[in-house]
């Protein structure tokens, strides 16, 4: 019959810290739980899982006291499960099976060949440099997966110190004494204008002479918005901001509107209704590098990306689906 151990080993209170010491004391006992379970007989179990049977009739017994019930009945060299036994059992199998699948996951993402890539860009660089780059990349590894996260440059990073990337591409290059940046590229910055704007007509400016000119940036926290004040600064002004958004083809659909001009790398197809101007002081420019955690190990399919972009340096921004 089952009955009620009057004092368990551990007494949960509720509270997280309790459940945790209940958690790490019971884990190492469950697979050894679900083996005696599953045969009913303790010699058999210990043969199966090749463990010496008083390792296994010890650490039984201990799983009892700690959860202050009977889980068998003992007949002999066999073993029955309780009611409270078969309840367990329920749930120590389905937790078995989560740890399982976990383990094959986490295996086939490290696979060489296989495996999977968590990277990160910034949204300027979706529609063709990383297509292009993953296109390159997977000419010698084509079973290698990635997961893609586009955003600005600190939701990324902090995205990267969660472990929830591997790498980024991003700007600036972070300097971070947890994080390794490397820069991979550079890419010049033109003045955005409407298409009836008085510099409409210029194929080179001076961004001084857009000091008066109401400006549509990205939002503070972007690193382009970074750089944009930055760069106004060095011209000898501070840009009188008229709109935010968060990504640079809105920006300049608001200046086809008329609504200001901006700073904005190049566009991967040509807009209408605005005319692209080179800057030719101050130096207009943003550095593209990659970045990852400091002292982080990469599993094999991350490593060999890494070597990869590394490897672009000086033409990552040429890299495109068309030109492979």
């Amino acid at each position: 019959m089952h009955e009620q151990r009057s004092q368990p080993y551990l007494s949960p209170s509720g509270d997280t810290s309790d459940m945790e010491d209940i958690v790490a004391a019971l884990a190492p006992r469950l697979a050894y739980f679900a083996g005696v379970a599953r045969t009913e007989h303790v010699t058999r179990a210990a043969r199966e899982m090749r463990v010496p049977q008083s390792t296994l009739s010890r650490a039984m017994v201990r799983l009892e006291q700690d959860l202050g019930v009977d889980l068998f009945a003992r007949r002999g060299r066999t073993v029955a499960l309780t009611p409270a036994g078969r309840t367990f059992l329920r749930s120590v199998e389905r937790a078995l099976a989560e740890i399982g699948r976990a383990a094959e996951e986490v295996r086939a993402d490290a696979d060489p060949a296989a495996g999977k890539v968590a990277f990160g860009f910034l949204h300027t660089m979706g529609s063709e440099t990383v297509p292009g780059l993953i296109r390159a990349f997977r000419a010698d590894h084509p079973r290698v997966r990635f997961s893609l996260v586009q955003n600005y440059g600190e939701a990324m990073l902090e995205r990267l110190r969660a472990g929830e990337l591997d790498l980024c591409l991003t700007s600036p290059v972070p300097d971070a004494p947890d994080l390794v940046g490397r820069r991979l590229d550079e890419q010049k910055l033109r003045l955005v204008v409407p298409a009836d704007h008085r510099l409409a007509g210029r194929r080179r400016v001076r961004l001084a002479e857009a000091a008066d000119e109401a400006f549509v940036t990205l939002e503070p926290g972007y690193g382009l918005r970074r750089i944009t004040d930055d760069v106004c600064r060095a011209a000898g002004f501070v840009p009188r901001v008229a709109f935010e958004g968060e990504e640079a083809e809105t920006l300049r659909g608001l200046v086809a509107a008329g609504l200001g001009v901006a700073l904005l790398p190049p566009p991967a197809v040509p807009r209408p209704g605005v005319v692209e101007l080179t800057v030719t002081a101050p130096r207009a420019v943003r550095e593209i590098g990659v970045a990852w955690m400091e002292g982080h190990p990469d599993t094999p399919p991350v490593a060999a990306f890494k070597r990869f972009l590394l490897s672009r340096r000086g033409k990552l921004l040429s890299t495109a689906p068309d030109g492979l």
